[in-house]
């Protein structure tokens, strides 16, 4: 993938110095529906990591930072994430404008072992996870390491992937999307796996939305900023993280009534889809 360094993002938050606030932590609403998905994905009680708690007000964030050193080969991924943000987020613009409706733009927090956020606190564990109550991005630098070492999923455009994805829970929330599956879920419970997958797809395909037109500030020339390989990289990393292969992964069996985000091939399919259209109403997951 090609790309210019310029400084991290207006929108990116440095929390790195921050530590979480621990496992008594309360979950709003929003941060019950993330750690429900996670925990489903993962076969991980991500509810016990946070303190197990399923109601109460939003966290504020600790107020108990230290000065963090960042090296050379950080501050390169943290500017490598600002450029993903901002690009994702220039498009969305574009795409909104050209709707005659206005985008608000999300914020970006980087940070280390745990993090509170308006949903709760949460552990890396957790992986990268958008909280709607704060309207933000959350992301442990050290998820990509896992995503090329555990899920298989190496490359620079399968990291973008990864903030595309989680900027695309975003559109939906601007959307009023998902608090439209919020409701249905609450309606309907027995649908509620269903929707969630229907959901996670559309964010998968709004990433490939992002990817389809790339800015061409992202390298400043004006060769295609995708090289040879950039799309399988995100499609690779669409599949790794397929409800059917972590199950396979980590309870070796596979239980389609489980899942929350799709299997390996519906992930990919729809990233794929918006990858080659860069159309919005391609992305109806929903039917109808």
């Amino acid at each position: 993938m090609r790309w210019t360094p310029k400084g991290r993002s207006a929108d990116l938050e440095d929390r790195r110095g921050m530590r979480g606030g621990g496992g008594a932590a309360k979950l709003g609403i929003g941060g019950v529906l993330v750690l429900g998905l996670l925990s489903a994905i993962f076969g991980t009680d991500f509810f016990a990591l946070v303190g197990g708690g399923g109601g109460g007000g939003p966290v504020p964030p600790a107020d108990n930072s230290a000065p963090v050193a960042t090296s050379e080969a950080e501050e390169l991924q943290i500017q490598f994430v600002s450029t993903v943000l901002d690009d994702s987020q220039r498009t969305w613009e574009r795409i909104f404008a050209e709707d005659g409706q206005q985008y608000r733009r999300a914020k970006l927090a980087i940070f280390t072992d745990s993090v509170d956020s308006a949903c709760g606190s949460a552990q890396a564990a957790m992986g990268p996870f958008y909280c709607p109550a704060d309207e933000k991005v959350y992301v442990d630098l050290a998820f990509y390491n896992e995503l090329q070492d555990r899920f298989g999923a190496p490359g620079d455009f399968a990291q973008a992937y990864v903030i595309a994805h989680e900027i695309g829970h975003h559109v939906q929330n601007v959307l009023g999307l998902s608090d439209q599956v919020r409701r249905a879920q609450g309606q309907n419970p027995g649908r509620a796996n269903e929707l969630s997958v229907q959901l996670e797809l559309q964010a998968d395909c709004f990433a490939g939305i992002w990817a389809h037109g790339m800015d061409p500030r992202l390298r400043g020339a004006n060769e295609p900023a995708m090289e040879p390989g950039d799309a399988d990289e995100a499609l690779n990393a669409a599949a790794a993280v397929g409800d059917d292969r972590i199950q396979s992964q980590s309870r070796g069996g596979v239980n389609p009534e489980t899942w929350t985000h799709g299997s390996a091939e519906m992930r990919t399919e729809w990233f794929n889809r918006g990858l080659q259209t860069g159309n919005v109403d391609s992305c109806n997951t929903f039917g109808g």
